[in-house]
């Protein structure tokens, strides 16, 4: 018996003609998206961002001020803290969310010196146990505010 060697590309074609085929690739999905507060270009004057985004299970807050009713920044750091958590709070309640469901939250301060005053009043936004959380010292936020807040939630 004679035995010749398959060449090296004869026999790659003979393996790529009996390997099964692959699978289709799924459908690329993008999931759905639903806002809050929702803005467009078309929107004129208003600013230009929405107040929240819901991408899968996923909730994008805003950042959010804590001014008064009249648009001032309130006498005391505690006072402006609950009006920015109540802000977040309303966001992530209008997306079906509560303040438990975040999983991350950045305070932006315009002075450090306030972290004890607004950690005073943040304990009282949360049930069970704290979203990761980054405080950051910002220099001059709009406005003159004291806090800037936004966050990440996933329903529980």
């Amino acid at each position: 018996m004679n035995h010749r060697p398959i060449p090296l590309l004869l026999l790659l074609s003979l393996l790529a003609a009996c390997a099964p085929e692959p699978a289709p690739a799924p459908p690329e999905t993008t999931p759905e998206r639903s806002y809050v507060n929702p803005r467009t270009p078309d929107d004129g004057d208003v600013l230009p961002f929405s107040g929240g985004v819901m991408v899968g299970d996923t909730f994008y807050v805003s950042g959010n001020l804590g001014l008064g009713p009249d648009q001032t920044v309130p006498d005391t750091p505690q006072e402006e803290a609950r009006n920015v958590l109540t802000n977040v709070q309303a966001t992530l309640e209008a997306a079906g969310l509560t303040m438990d469901d975040l999983v991350m939250v950045q305070v932006y301060s315009s002075d450090v010196a306030d972290y004890a005053a607004f950690n005073e009043v943040y304990r009282t936004f949360f049930t069970t146990e704290f979203p990761a959380r980054a405080y950051l010292g910002s220099g001059t936020l709009l406005y003159n505010a004291r806090f800037e807040v936004l966050g990440i939630a996933v329903k529980r």
